[in-house]
């Protein structure tokens, strides 16, 4: 009757143990996975924010329906991104404005989130065509720690 009883208690033990191992792999598969979702619903507001940028006449700060007037650094500012790097840094992630190229109407807003899984972050590009009004954003598993 000991026997069985050690047996029933050290295979309690055994499931106990994989139940909370599966409990903390689904909890942080779920904090990367709330961490995407909130890398991708800033970057909607921004890629909104910047085709309000292009259609923001030039006497109140805006592009004026002009790619010659279209920059980095002017996106970054109508933004409230930093100006020079054209970054920002939020509680999910890592911000980036880029042109796709300097004649070109389509900017680049890169997100890169906080949260880790296998190592690796998530990153969200999204591409803003001015031309068209087309947002197309991509998602993938970013740099590796």
């Amino acid at each position: 009757m000991g026997t069985q009883q050690i047996l029933l208690i050290v295979l309690s033990v055994i499931i106990v143990g994989v139940a909370i191992a599966v409990g903390i792999s689904m909890f942080g598969n779920q904090a990367y996975n709330s961490n995407q979702s909130a890398l991708s619903g800033e970057l909607q507001h921004y890629a909104a924010q910047v085709v309000s940028y292009y259609k923001t006449p030039i006497a109140q700060g805006g592009c004026g329906l002009n790619a010659n007037n279209l920059s980095p650094t002017g996106v970054s500012t109508y933004l409230g991104f930093d100006p020079t790097a054209h970054t920002l840094t939020t509680d999910n992630g890592t911000y980036k404005v880029t042109l796709a190229q300097p004649s070109d109407t389509t900017v680049v807003v890169t997100g890169l989130g906080k949260e880790l899984k296998n190592g690796n972050h998530p990153l969200i590009i999204t591409r803003i065509h001015l031309g068209t009004g087309l947002i197309a954003s991509d998602v993938s598993a970013g740099l590796q720690n």
